[in-house]
């Protein structure tokens, strides 16, 4: 029998459980050493003595990696392998966090902060793919599902522990933890988590057949006497490819679908608390209410998870970019009472997290295997110029005398829009072969 199929069709055991926990492991890793140097900043503005414009340069530092890291990264871990990929790119985030620590000046920061986004980046491609091909074909969404939704619990969890840290220790101690728990991972990846099996059936490396039995032995499922035959169309891993004849529409769309979206979902992520504190509340209610967004958000990619599963993912998928768009529209309104505005901000997160998480669904059920990580590291990178414009441009609306209603509205658009193009995608949407 091919290995693929005895994947897709027999129920998980407890080894793909335990591989796809440690995916959404990484992922809450990131969520925590993405927002780490936020929780760190007014530590270093005030040792350091740096004005905003510089503050703010570091701040967008590490995002500008993660977009490099998604792309060239992602396509990476579809030539040489998802495992070989994970461990490169904790290597690159534990040795970021850690020179952190050593940074006396703006420039060496910067630079740090973008080796950590590079290893960020290429994990997220990576992991995607590898929760994906880990899972059963009935599981598949959930388990993308579940692994998304490590992100904000690392940045809830994340915060918390960094918070504690930043009481009895200086701004580098946020660093230091972080390099920790990063290294700590290598060797559990590196026990815990053979390549994939998928992936080794399409790059069919020496001993391809042995490695393949050896992890579905693991698995508690039954071995295979040979590889199975290559498929005619079978592809290499390449930035081309993606753009191939049948593929690039898809590409175009979903890269298109994922960068309005994150420009809706970073407008609230990262204008909650300027907002919440020009509605008259204390600063430090404005962390709570960011907090319970993504508390929404972890809670919108679970249930995105299980509702998946009986649902048509597309339709699903543009179920929640319109509720995106009416929410971000209702919290655009203001509210007079804090716990109502900190509910309506963590409906919003629900919803608008529900999205990533089916579009990395998406990504992982439409793209072939040997595109899958390159194809979701491709969408990712390029978002990451809608993440960083989507606050820009609300920024610059504010400036330009428009009220929170006028913005929100403005900005809710970039949901809906995605919504068009994912309605677009039509019958692109069925599941690849490969």
């Amino acid at each position: 029998m091919d290995p693929r199929t005895t994947l897709l069709e027999r129920p998980m055991g407890r080894f793909q459980i335990v591989a796809i926990a440690l995916c959404v492991a990484l992922n809450a890793l990131d969520g925590f050493d993405v927002l780490s140097i936020s929780f760190a900043s007014p530590g270093i503005s005030s040792e350091w003595g740096i004005d905003r414009g510089a503050l703010g340069i570091v701040l967008s530092m590490e995002l500008i990696g993660m977009g490099f890291g998604s792309v060239l990264l992602g396509s990476l871990a579809d030539r040489i392998g998802r495992r070989p990929t994970i461990l490169g790119c904790l290597v690159l985030m534990a040795a970021g966090m850690l020179a952190v620590t050593s940074a006396h000046d703006v420039t060496t920061l910067s630079i740090y902060r973008l080796i950590t986004g590079l290893g960020i980046g290429g994990m997220l491609a990576a992991i995607n793919a590898m929760a994906a091909e880990y899972a059963n074909r009935r599981r598949r969404p959930l388990a993308v599902a579940i692994m998304a939704a490590g992100y904000p619990i690392g940045a809830v969890v994340g915060g918390s522990i960094a918070s504690m840290l930043l009481a009895s220790h200086d701004w580098r101690a946020v660093f230091l933890f972080g390099a920790g728990v990063t290294a700590a991972f290598i060797p559990l990846i590196w026990l815990l988590m053979p390549e994939s099996i998928e992936f080794l059936v399409h790059k069919r490396p020496p001993g391809a057949l042995d490695k393949i039995n050896h992890t579905l032995g693991r698995m508690g499922h039954p071995a295979s006497e040979a590889l199975p035959d290559v498929l005619p169309d079978a592809g290499r891993a390449s930035f081309a490819a993606l753009f191939a004849p049948g593929l690039a529409t898809l590409t175009i769309l979903l890269t298109a679908a994922y960068f309005f979206h994150v420009m809706t979902f970073y407008f609230i992520l990262k204008w909650i608390p300027k907002i919440v504190v020009d509605m008259g509340f204390a600063p430090s209610a404005a962390g709570g209410v960011l907090v319970w967004a993504n508390v929404g958000g972890a809670a919108g990619a679970l249930l995105f998870g299980v509702i998946a599963q009986k649902i048509d993912l597309r339709k699903l998928i543009i179920a929640f970019m319109l509720a995106s768009t009416a929410m971000v529209i209702f919290f655009g309104r203001g509210q007079a009472d804090l716990s109502q505005l900190a509910l309506v901000a963590g409906i919003a997160g629900f919803c608008t997290n529900a999205v990533i998480v089916g579009l990395y669904a998406m990504f992982a059920r439409v793209f072939p295997t040997h595109l899958r990580a390159g194809g979701t590291g491709f969408a990712v990178g390029i978002g990451r110029a809608g993440a960083a414009l989507g606050p820009i441009i609300a920024g610059f609306l504010f400036q330009g005398g428009y009220g929170l209603s006028g913005v929100a509205i403005a900005m809710s658009l970039g949901s809906l829009f995605a919504a068009v193009m994912i309605t677009a995608l039509g019958s692109r949407a069925r599941p690849a072969e490969g």
